[in-house]
């Protein structure tokens, strides 16, 4: 890793969190012990997106059976524990806030039968039952490619279905956890938009780990040719010693430019910037005008 990667370039930069909406946020999850990705993953826009309307659950408690080299959840075996009153918490907790756009998403949970797709999809059944105004993201795993766990999911009509990538293919298997892998993702992807064609399928992707243009560039070529609709870019940041060191800081500049050739590919949308994150709540806005257009929704 060069030296000079030490330090932070002058556009890795956040806002403190603060807000009333954020306050009301972290103070419901906390008494309700739910988790979410924004501060599991400690992500940089935390205040925006909660103070926006947006916000990120994590389902199936903080612990990852998986172990990918770039991610600050922590791993572990949970050893099939899981909270049965879950889906119900979290029905209950959006309910109360003032949120618009929610982004269901969890740890991978091979330890359990299902590997969590049932809890998954009965979270978002009781969401649309509790408040069916609200827009539903659901951000997966892969379900170890798995068709019947992933048809789960889409018989609970998210409004967007949503499965990372990370990284091009060349590098997968050096950022990710050994069960996961690039054609796999793809053709989690490609089955959800051949199954139901009306769903928004989205994807993102981490840069700064050693891609080059070209790989990045068939990476995008990949997604488009499965149905991928929306695409998130973002820089990636390590997040303790132990993950990944970054190999390149991104400039603002290259990720307008990365923005541009998604478009002209055919991407609906695209959200790209350091510190774009797969839920960012730029993207979320675009996404609820875009299904309350389809919906016919003033």
């Amino acid at each position: 890793m060069n030296k000079n990667l030490a330090s932070k370039p002058p556009w890795i930069k956040s806002q403190i969190p603060s807000g009333k909406n954020y306050y009301n946020i972290k103070k419901l999850v906390k008494n309700l012990n739910l988790a979410t990705v924004c501060e599991s993953a400690a992500c940089p826009n935390i205040g925006e997106c909660w103070n926006g309307g947006t916000a990120t659950l994590m389902l199936m408690g903080d612990t990852c059976t998986r172990g990918c080299r770039f991610c600050n959840v922590k791993t572990g075996n949970p050893k099939r524990w899981l909270d049965e009153k879950e889906p119900e918490k979290v029905a209950f907790t959006l309910s109360r806030l003032q949120l618009n756009y929610v982004v269901l998403t969890s740890v991978n949970r091979d330890d359990l039968e299902d590997e969590g797709a049932g809890h998954f999809a009965k979270t978002i059944q009781l969401l649309k039952q509790k408040k069916p105004e609200l827009l539903i993201e659901v951000l997966t795993p892969d379900f170890s490619g798995k068709k019947n766990l992933i048809q789960k999911i889409i018989l609970a009509q998210p409004d967007v279905f949503a499965h990372n990538i990370e990284t091009v293919e060349r590098l997968s298997s050096q950022v990710r956890d050994p069960r996961a892998g690039y054609r796999k993702s793809l053709r989690v992807l490609e089955f959800v938009k051949k199954e139901k064609p009306s769903i928004y399928i989205k994807s993102s992707l981490m840069l700064g780990l050693g891609e080059t243009k070209k790989e990045l560039l068939s990476t995008l070529k990949d997604l488009r040719s499965i149905g991928c609709d929306v695409l998130t870019l973002g820089q990636y940041l390590r997040p303790q010693k132990r993950h990944l060191p970054v190999q390149s800081f991104i400039s603002p500049q290259e990720f307008k430019e990365w923005e541009q050739i998604a478009k002209a590919m055919g991407f609906i949308y695209c959200a790209s910037g350091p510190l774009v994150r797969s839920s960012y709540r730029a993207g979320e806005f675009f996404m609820s005008a875009l299904i309350q257009k389809q919906k016919g929704i003033s």
